[in-house]
């Protein structure tokens, strides 16, 4: 009979070990499923917790399920969970094995217990993450492990569209067109401008503007100016070579007619004294009247010769100090002309700035009533779309850059931007 008995007891003290260690197992097992699920994630306000707590007591060798403490808890506003026996008990920024060691010291000390109590602390529900700026529907949604800003955006619907009926995008390629056509005849007369500012300083090299670096014409553009600089300096040259040659012409015009007259002067001389001798010899009765003539008509051709070549050599002067005149206006209506060109270059930037704007404003505009105008981007403009995440450490909010890809975090604020950019 008491073999009986002790068999009967050696059973039920097997089945019992058997039980208990199913039960340990199976919350160790959660145990270990919320760490590896949550990593070495910190709790935070609005989380929800699921708690199990069991006791192996080893002198009657049998499991006690502590179901008035296991259960769902939040964690509130001020940090702590409220559990039976254990009151209010602070789990910010600690992990859930930390939680899970903390009651179970709680219990064994509440109630003075020889074994310690297991407890099992996994996540129910995280807190949730928040969306903001230019997403269809921003507000506050459920989180989820392996969660990105990209699958964050996409809960609320994605950037923001326009509503049916409304012409946001159709406005958004309108102006785009526009601003487009702008930009192209804002680099040229860039362009135009860079190439005024060399003719002007005198130089054979025209200075690329910083502003068109970047584009993939700006070399074809910079090539039509150097052609129209270098066909413009070449005519200007050629006008002032006909001038220099001109003068140079005329100057040895007036040398030779100096000489001449040089020649002449000396015949005049010789001229006159002859006359003057036959009007000698005539008043003396040795010399014919005729004789006296021919010398007195010799001596006035000479003057008149003389005179004509005085006269040429003036007109030659005078053609010089024209040529002169001709260089100096030549050069002052060159200087006029692109001081003119580099005032109506200015002015047309200065209107085409004013469009641009305008066309930007209205980009903008479209742009801030449907973000999905992104879509529309392109030619180097559109619609930027930048990510950022404001998270609090150390009990303090920061805002940290994003990218699609990034990793969200329970708790955290994602920030939506939707900016026009024009290039």
């Amino acid at each position: 009979m008491n073999e009986a008995l002790l068999h009967r007891y050696t059973k039920r003290r097997s089945a019992a070990f058997a039980r208990a260690g199913v039960l340990l197992l199976g919350i160790c097992l959660a145990s270990g499923g919320a760490n590896a699920a949550s990593g070495d994630y910190h709790l935070g306000v609005m989380d929800k917790l699921r708690v199990r707590v069991a006791e192996w007591q080893t002198a009657e060798g049998t499991v006690r399920d502590w179901s008035v403490v296991s259960g769902d808890y939040s964690v509130g506003a001020s940090g702590d969970v409220s559990l039976p026996f254990v009151g209010d008990l602070p789990v910010t920024g600690k992990t859930t094995a930390e939680i899970a060691e903390a009651i179970g010291v709680a219990l064994q000390k509440q109630f003075g217990l020889r074994d310690r109590p297991s407890a099992s602390v996994e996540i129910a529900q995280y807190r949730p993450l928040y969306l903001s700026g230019d997403v269809q529907t921003p507000g506050e949604y459920p989180y989820a492990p392996n969660l990105t800003v990209m699958k964050a955006v996409s809960l609320g619907g994605g950037l923001r569209r326009a509503d049916a009926g409304q012409r946001f995008a159709r406005d958004f390629i309108t102006a785009k067109g526009d601003a487009v056509v702008f930009m192209a005849e804002r680099g040229r007369l860039l362009m135009r401008k860079a190439r005024l500012e060399a003719e002007i300083n005198g130089s054979d090299k025209i200075d690329m503007p910083q502003d068109l670096k970047s584009l993939p014409q700006a070399a074809n553009m910079m090539a039509s100016e150097v052609a129209l600089m270098q066909s413009r300096s070449k005519q200007l040259t050629l006008q002032l070579k006909a001038l220099d040659d001109l003068k140079a012409l005329l100057q040895s015009e007036v040398v030779t007619l100096a000489k001449k007259s040089d020649t002449q002067n000396g015949q005049l001389v010789l001229a006159k004294e002859d006359r003057d001798k036959v009007e000698d010899l005539a008043e003396r009765g040795l010399a014919l009247s005729a004789r006296k003539l021919t010398a007195e008509q010799r001596a006035a051709d000479l003057e008149a010769a003389l005179l004509d070549i005085d006269t040429a050599s003036l007109k030659a002067k005078q053609d010089i100090s024209k040529a002169d005149q001709d260089e100096i206006t030549l050069r002052n209506d060159r200087a006029n002309q692109l001081a003119q060109e580099m005032q109506d270059t200015d002015t047309q930037l200065e209107t085409l700035q004013l469009k641009l704007t305008t066309s930007q404003t209205l980009m903008q505009e479209a742009v801030v009533q449907s973000a999905d105008a992104a879509h529309l981007g392109g030619d180097g403009q559109g619609v930027s779309v930048a990510y950022s995440i404001v998270r609090e450490e150390n009990g303090k909010p920061k805002e940290i850059p994003a990218e699609e890809n990034t990793v969200v975090l329970p708790g955290d604020l994602i920030k939506v931007t939707a900016g026009l950019y024009m290039r």
